[in-house]
């Protein structure tokens, strides 16, 4: 089964034909220029395709998105807060290596401590959040100037200081 990595939300609908604006966090301007298909979420981990017809840039982060088999403004309304996910092998090409959205899959490791992988990645005025799951139980981790410590790309890991107890909160400790 593929891996696939969340990289924004259609936000709206656009004009009368079924086009969508996608707002996406991959960190540059792009047409998803050599991906067939976007996959929505239809429940936990099971992905429908849905393949484009036309795709253009907007603004740095949003994007024009023509589905095909949308071809009204209701249908587009239908899929309106929906997140938008692609391939690993899409993402790997298509997001920035500066965005934070890139750390998706990255090892969290604190004081020498493998927390988890890194499975979301939320951005926020002044810090980002790295979801990873701690004891089935899914845990915050913010990254800031105060916790952010070295990020190795080469072994894809994030290295942070994290606040005494703050690990304890999602642990059964």
């Amino acid at each position: 089964m593929p891996e696939y990595f969340k990289i924004g939300k259609i936000v709206s609908a656009f004009g009368l034909n079924g086009e969508v604006i996608v707002v996406h966090s991959l960190g540059k301007k792009t047409s998803l220029k050599g991906v067939e298909a976007i996959f929505i979420e239809n429940r936990k981990e099971s992905f429908l395709p849905y393949f484009i017809s036309t795709c253009r840039v907007k603004s740095d982060n949003e994007l024009y998105l023509q589905l095909e088999d949308v071809t009204t403004r209701e249908m587009a309304a239908r899929l309106l807060q929906k997140e938008v996910w692609v391939t690993g092998e899409h993402f790997n090409k298509l997001a920035s290596k500066s965005a934070p959205i890139a750390l998706l899959g990255y090892r969290l490791i604190n004081d020498s401590e493998d927390i988890g992988e890194i499975v979301e990645v939320i951005e926020q005025p002044f810090q980002v959040l790295c979801k990873v799951i701690i004891e089935g139980k899914e845990a915050l981790i913010p990254l800031n100037q105060e916790t952010l410590k070295e990020v190795d790309n080469k072994n894809r890991q994030v290295f942070v200081f994290l606040p005494e107890g703050l690990l304890d909160i999602y642990k059964g400790n």
